[in-house]
């Protein structure tokens, strides 16, 4: 018996003899699952010292299911926004690991990048936003993981 792997509509079925090599694997498109961050202010740590680079991992249905069985958050709802990142933050600066005390130690402007950067990769799969120049009206892509001062 010869087992088949669905294939998405459009796409060409994939013999399983054939070899791949890597400029022909190359050709798809790689599902990108971790993106890396700058955080607007930046999380100051007990030692004073300050974190401003991160990488955020794509959610999984368990990452939104387990805080509901947390009692922080079934006391206070609210609470979901900081056990669910806590989760998906997978590095920032040199802290060892991320929890949830991190994050509700973090300044709200933070949070709130964060919890629009957690929207866009888990929504839309990217980090990137149009925008319109008010000036002169020129459209262009602008990347919201954050960068230099003065960047997003």
């Amino acid at each position: 018996m010869r087992r088949t792997v669905p294939v998405a509509l459009g796409e060409p079925e994939v013999d399983d003899d054939v070899q791949v090599t890597p400029s022909s694997a190359s050709r798809r498109p790689q599902l990108r699952t971790e993106f890396d961050f700058q955080l607007p202010r930046g999380y100051l740590d007990d030692d004073g010292v300050l974190h401003r680079s991160g990488t955020m991992r794509l959610a999984t249905a368990r990452d939104e299911l387990l805080p509901l069985y947390d009692a922080r958050v079934q006391e206070n709802p609210a609470f979901t926004t900081v056990v669910l990142l806590s989760r998906v933050i997978t590095s920032l600066g040199t802290l060892p690991g991320i929890t949830s005390n991190v994050v509700e130690n973090m300044f709200a402007s933070d949070v709130a990048f964060l919890q629009d950067l957690y929207r866009r990769i888990n929504a839309e799969g990217h980090t990137r936003a149009a925008v319109v120049c008010p000036s002169c009206a020129h459209r262009f892509e602008v990347d919201i993981s954050g960068g230099r001062l003065g960047e997003s």
